[in-house]
């Protein structure tokens, strides 16, 4: 059964999961219908929402390639995976994935951090505040059993990137921790300055 999570929860996901080695980090988000315009209103430009994930040793991102996205789409260790990005949000289910092998990340490495930033938020003016449904799921590789789901409902308005949340190892057990933390970095070049 899956676990419905709230902001700031967390859980373990090798506990109850013994022998768990890879888990499908599942994220999706929907564009919110704006205001109707007039009818020679130029059509705003889709939101472009890219997934992310830092990997981090010691809680500080130690090197740029250790940053997974759409230009870097496979981590050196081969151990996370991101299958590619979905420049619009469309269509129902999982927006965008990344596959993680929990069994083979080298022990130097102790948090992998999960963001969404969107592409040219600040040049096109557009914010999580017009993203609706936003979600981060965790699903056993195996048994394609969906482990734990964090639907992030809080206000977002004028944030334009979005710490979902984070996947790491405590005492040899792997766990999830919902964020879902609004930033106004304007794109993932900035937003990974946090962890430096």
């Amino acid at each position: 059964m899956s676990v419905s999570l709230q902001k700031g929860q967390k859980v373990s996901l090798t506990k109850e999961n013994a022998g768990l080695a890879s888990v499908m980090i599942g994220l999706g988000w929907d564009e919110a219908q704006p205001a109707s315009r007039g009818l020679f209103a130029k059509k705003p430009k889709p939101i472009d929402c890219d997934a992310s994930v830092i990997l981090l040793q010691n809680g500080k991102l130690v090197d740029k390639s250790d940053i997974v996205y759409f230009g870097n789409l496979r981590h050196k260790s081969g151990t996370v995976q991101h299958m590619g990005d979905n420049l619009t949000g469309a269509g129902d289910g999982d927006d965008e994935q990344i596959l993680v092998d929990l069994s083979k990340i080298p022990s130097s490495y102790d948090r992998l951090v999960i963001v969404v930033n969107i592409y040219q938020a600040v040049q096109r003016n557009q914010h999580f505040g017009m993203i609706k449904n936003a979600y981060v799921r965790l699903v056993d590789g195996k048994t394609n059993h969906e482990m734990c789901h964090y639907n992030l409902s809080d206000d977002y308005d004028g944030m334009t990137a979005m710490i979902f949340g984070e996947v790491y190892r405590h005492n040899n057990e792997w766990k999830f921790n919902a964020i879902g933390q609004g930033t106004k970095d304007p794109g993932l070049g900035e937003l990974v300055q946090r962890y430096r």
